[in-house]
């Protein structure tokens, strides 16, 4: 690259976060990197050569998001690439069980923090000379298709690929493109009791195949790769046999 871009990733202390945040910096990106811990964000960054700076963030309060933003400007300059990735879930009980304050937790992590970071990517990059950017947003296979006792975060999901819709409407005019990467049991700490089985729409407990973390990465790469002039809208990344395709 023959200047390097800026990237920030939401969510970089672990899992997805985590590894996109590593394939981004092994490409030449100078990475801002958001989460809650600022220790696991340092261990993010690890032994990983290249430029970075770990900024504890809460993406659900409007003025620690304005922080993040502002410092990145401040220390880089400008924004190429947002990747909205923090997420959290719920405990999964039957819905009539489940407190109004998990919701509202999921609701604010999940959507609200995407619409924060959003907004505050459009004014850095709306007024950014070269003019524009790319965000990409974590949509999830719950995106479209619920697991059991996950109401919150399947409508977070869904709720994702709207706001996905209407970003790329409304970034148009000021060449900032948006994209929704769908993910299906990327293998992350949060995916591991996979193995011992879970959940399944007829009832049953079972286990489900798992995918390297690594191709969600790449996945990244090659979206954000792209001219401002082309854009991947959507883009499902799972383990192949996982059950999800046709009637499990």
């Amino acid at each position: 690259m023959s200047q390097a871009k800026v990237a920030i990733v939401t969510g970089a202390g672990s899992g997805v976060g985590r590894a996109v945040s590593r394939a981004l910096l092994q490409a030449g990106y100078q990475v801002v990197l958001a989460g809650r811990r600022k220790d696991l964000l340092a261990e993010t960054a690890g032994e990983t050569e290249g430029t970075w700076l770990a900024l504890p963030t809460d993406v659900t309060e409007p003025e620690s998001v304005a922080a993040l933003f502002a410092k990145t400007v401040e220390c880089f300059g400008r924004l190429d690439l947002l990747f909205n990735n923090a997420g959290t879930g719920s405990p999964p009980v039957p819905l009539e069980e489940l407190p109004l304050a998990s919701w509202q937790s999921v609701l604010a992590t999940n959507l609200t923090g995407a619409f924060l970071c959003t907004q505050a990517a459009f004014r850095v990059m709306k007024s950014q000379s070269p003019r524009g950017g790319r965000i990409i947003n974590n949509g999830s296979i719950s995106s479209m298709a619920p697991r059991p006792h996950s109401a919150p975060y399947t409508a977070t999901k869904h709720a994702i690929t709207g706001l996905t819709k209407s970003t790329s409407l409304d970034g148009r005019a000021f060449d900032i493109a948006c994209g929704q990467i769908d993910i299906g049991n990327a293998a992350t700490d949060m995916t591991s009791r996979m193995a011992a089985g879970v959940l399944q729409a007829n009832g049953s407990v079972a286990p489900e195949p798992t995918m390297d973390v690594e191709h969600v990465a790449s996945a990244i790469l090659y979206m954000a790769s792209l001219p401002l002039d082309a854009n991947v809208q959507f883009m499902t990344v799972m383990a192949t046999k996982m059950p999800f395709i046709g009637r499990g």
